[in-house]
């Protein structure tokens, strides 16, 4: 187990780990129907439209910019890029861990905690460049930074946590934790209410100040309402997922991550409270709260749990008796289940050849694209137009979506159709799927269109339509 308490050893051996647990998703263009349109949005901000105006989603602008980087290169060049940027996160956010683990003390088990971060994510939906992959790095900086205390540090930590919420709004669960122990913290040095509460205000705008300029770049062209809905009112719209949805996804994350929340809590019961066992206990708590939060909880929404659950865990698995047998048992039946979850997702969803027979059926002829329902990618990997703003076909298609999308879902499937697109691309009915939105399509299909293919993408045969001359 030297290899494990060399720190020496550890950013190398996190690069390898993560490079053999991440290399079946190499180059797939398919590896989550999340990654696939924020790369479409990103593509398309390069042909000058807007997220929230042009194409329509909740996710903040700073994750399509971010993904605007990779998209720049096109396609397909552009997917091993967002792929290797997601890469460089996973371990930078992993090297991060195992530093927060020896600041608390548990460095004999840092190099196992930062594995354990790379294996997980894995489990849990990280796989490819879910939006957690990368701003659990700004997470754990700032969490660093918190503790290392003083103003300026807890000034930058706010600023991490304000560019961070540009990727995800659910960081705010931390941005509040994190701000609230700076205050006690600031208490001692100052007792004076006033200047700390001064300190507060200043550590909010600091927070907020990324939102705020983006909202007021919309603001700036008359689109203010437009970022506002889609940012912050939408989602209070959105219908339940059914219960027993619900209880399955709440179920799955609950099995994948509890062996990490056992360790962690049982590390930081059995040892020694210090101010930093503290921060990673609270951080745990409010980061599980956090995922509670947010309904239909997916398993890429506990991501930001594995940040103080791996740092903590480090604490049993650094222990001799753990280190022995204990901790490589657990490592490596992590890292083969990884492997068995990604082989048996690219046979549920497809892999790059099965996408790129596909795309060659679409075509890139003349004529606008729709994709019903199945993958977004497809636009880029086509290069043709879209046919309406809600590029996301659940928007359109899912009861879940009804009412929260500031559109009526079958008068723009109407209105997409009376366009007469020169392709629609329809997956079998799926759960959750409105029927009457489907019926809507199928006649048209029926009174306008051919069958030009029928081809296999992972478990499900995707049909294109052509419009009948």
């Amino acid at each position: 187990m030297h290899v494990l308490t060399n720190s020496r050893l550890r950013l190398p051996l996190l690069i390898l780990v993560a490079i053999a647990a991440r290399a079946l998703t190499f180059g797939n263009p398919v590896v989550h129907v999340d990654e696939e349109f924020y790369f479409v949005t990103g593509s398309a901000l390069w042909r000058g439209m807007l997220p929230f105006v042009d194409v329509w989603d909740r996710k903040p602008v700073g994750l399509f910019l971010l993904y605007a980087l990779p998209a720049g290169l096109g396609f397909p060049a552009g997917i091993w890029a967002y792929q290797a940027l997601a890469l460089a996160s996973a371990v930078a956010t992993a090297w991060l861990v195992a530093r927060l683990a020896t600041r608390a003390g548990f460095a004999a088990g840092a190099t196992a905690a930062g594995i354990g971060y790379i294996l997980w994510l894995g489990l849990l939906g990280g796989q490819g460049g879910q939006s957690p992959v990368f701003y659990n790095l700004l997470t754990i900086g700032a969490a660093l930074l918190v503790l290392r205390g003083g103003r300026a540090a807890g000034i930058a930590a706010m600023a991490l946590v304000g560019v961070a919420l540009q990727i995800k709004y659910s960081v705010v669960f931390e941005g509040v934790f994190f701000g609230l122990w700076l205050l006690a913290d600031a208490w001692p040095r100052t007792r004076r209410p006033l200047a700390v509460l001064t300190y507060g205000v200043m550590l909010i705008v600091v927070a907020l100040l990324p939102t705020a300029l983006a909202a007021a770049a919309y603001a700036a062209i008359g689109q203010g309402q437009a970022f506002v809905y889609a940012n912050f009112l939408s989602i209070f719209h959105r219908n339940p997922d059914p219960l027993g949805e619900l209880a399955g996804n709440l179920g799955q994350i609950v099995l994948v991550i509890s062996p990490l929340v056992a360790l962690a809590v049982l590390a930081l019961h059995r040892a020694e409270a210090t101010r930093e066992r503290r921060f990673l206990a609270l951080w745990l708590g409010v980061a599980i709260a956090g995922v509670l939060v947010f309904r239909p909880w997916f398993d890429h929404y506990s991501l930001p749990v594995l940040l103080p659950a791996c740092a903590a865990a480090a604490g049993m698995l650094g222990r001799g008796d753990w280190q022995r047998w204990r901790t490589p048992a657990l490592l490596l039946t992590a890292a083969l289940a990884g492997q068995i979850v990604l082989v048996a997702l690219r046979g549920e969803r497809g892999d790059a050849r099965q996408f790129a027979a596909l795309a060659q059926a679409v075509g890139r002829g003349p004529g606008c694209l729709y994709v019903y329902s199945g993958s977004t990618m497809l636009y880029v990997a086509s290069g043709r137009c879209t046919s309406s703003r809600y590029i996301v076909p659940s928007h359109l298609g899912r009861t879940r979506e009804a009412g929260a999308t500031g559109v009526d879902q079958d008068g723009e499937i109407r209105r997409i159709l009376a366009g007469q697109p020169a392709v629609v691309v329809m997956r079998p009915p799926y759960g959750g799927e409105r029927p009457q939105a489907r019926a809507l399509a199928m006649a048209t299909m029926a009174t306008g269109y051919r069958l030009a293919a029928a081809l296999p993408m992972g478990n499900e045969t995707i049909s294109v339509y052509k419009r009948a001359r």
